[in-house]
């Protein structure tokens, strides 16, 4: 580390906290090792800007040890761990998935035959080379219709943790490479898997309660929710960034193509929205970061006398209330609302733009699709009209919907 010389009448202070996390003591004149982030390339300079214009102190001690001063990090980084778990599960459970598919055995003909029962569904069926809808269900997909009548709240989590081809899964966790890394070290482990996790149920809440028709799956959800807390982590930690609004626009712009992206047809924007939200408001809760000038008195030197006694500003404690009662609220409201039943867009006649605009290349609502059905007990024997697949399917109910919904797979 470089170190600035002191004058005759001065004395640098360098304090070094052994916990990690927010112990911070901004002192006069020293530069600190450059820290690299995402979306805040800026916060050195920032940091810099403000040292050199703080009037240099001289407390009545300096803290050594070793016969030396400490080298002194504003932020402590953290060892990135949890994410590259994140993937390595991920990854796994695709593997498993395939696994359980067994195309060539249950549903030939197959993509890429000489991969076995690890061979991807046909192209119509499934463009994004990987299992079939059914296999996908078994293994834990978002089924709305599972949900509210077989009390099967458990697939809101488990789906953010499928996917449906290796396209799908490949785009997911290169992004969750690149932002969760970065955030991860800068944050630790336990902010950012709350907001993954949190925000990735969030995302699947959403989408239940607007798409009740077809299977979802993905991480996309806790992407975007990881997008959101980056947004909400630069507003509540407005005072330490330089070029504010350059970094402001430039987060936007990339939250706001994602978004675009997600109006495309057999794309669930309502899982990127509902992400995106519950990250944007968990990230003025868990990524909120201490005022400049604030020192920790346990590893302050002796004498020192900090000008910031505060904590948080203000506005960081009201965003901070505020906002975790937005998230208690909304993911109570949402449970509520799902398991009784209710869809959304019957409230709504606008909000299914927000997942797909129809334009003349594509189509947003889906064909409709007939199948021929006989059934003994609760068994229950399908054939598409369209296809001419047929399967048999064990029925835990009489449920109109969930034969509409066997069907549509069928069909697919």
């Amino acid at each position: 580390m470089e170190r600035r010389e002191s004058s005759t009448d001065q004395i640098e202070i360098k304090v070094n906290s052994s916990r990690r996390g927010d112990n911070v003591v901004h002192p006069v004149g020293h530069s600190v090792s450059s820290s690299t982030t995402f979306v805040n390339p800026t916060r050195l300079s920032q940091r810099q800007n403000q040292v050199a214009a703080t009037p240099p102190r001289t407390p009545p001690a300096m803290r050594v040890i070793g016969g030396g001063e400490e080298d002194y990090t504003p932020f402590k980084r953290w060892v990135s761990w949890l994410v590259p778990t994140f993937v390595v599960v991920n990854i796994g459970l695709f593997i498993i998935t395939m696994f359980l598919n067994n195309c060539p055995h249950d549903s030939p003909p197959c993509v890429a035959g000489f991969l076995g029962r690890f061979a991807f569904q046909t192209l119509k069926e499934n463009p994004l080379l990987g299992p079939s809808s059914s296999t996908l269900e078994k293994m834990g997909a978002l089924v709305v219709d599972k949900v509210v009548h077989e009390h099967q709240a458990w697939r809101l989590i488990s789906c953010a943790w499928l996917h449906a081809g290796v396209f799908h899964i490949l785009a997911n966790m290169l992004s969750l490479v690149f932002i969760g890394i970065r955030l991860e070290q800068e944050f630790g482990f336990v902010r950012i898997g709350l907001l993954y996790v949190i925000s990735g149920f969030g995302g699947s809440l959403l989408s239940a309660l607007f798409i009740q028709s077809r299977i979802s799956v993905g991480a996309s959800g806790a992407l975007f929710g990881l997008l959101g807390g980056m947004l909400s982590e630069l507003l509540t930690n407005w005072t330490i960034y330089a070029n504010k609004l350059a970094t402001l626009s430039t987060l936007i712009l990339i939250i706001i193509i994602n978004l675009a992206v997600g109006i495309l047809p057999h794309i669930d924007n309502f899982a990127h929205i509902g992400g995106f939200l519950s990250g944007f408001l968990l990230g003025f809760v868990v990524l909120i970061r201490p005022q400049y000038g604030w020192v920790n008195r346990k590893n302050a030197p002796p004498g020192y006398t900090a000008t910031v006694k505060s904590k948080y500003k203000k506005y960081q404690y009201g965003l901070w209330i505020l906002s975790l009662i937005l998230v208690i609220a909304a993911f109570t409201a949402g449970l509520i609302t799902l398991l009784r039943g209710s869809n959304l867009n019957d409230y709504c006649s606008w909000c299914h733009y927000l997942s797909c605009v129809p334009t003349s290349k594509w189509k947003c609502k889906e064909e409709e699709t007939y199948c021929e059905s006989v059934q003994w007990g609760n068994q229950l024997n399908l054939t598409c009209l369209s296809n001419g697949r047929s399967n048999i399917y064990m029925l835990s109910s009489n449920n109109t919907s969930q034969v509409q919904r066997l069907c549509m797979q069928l069909c697919n």
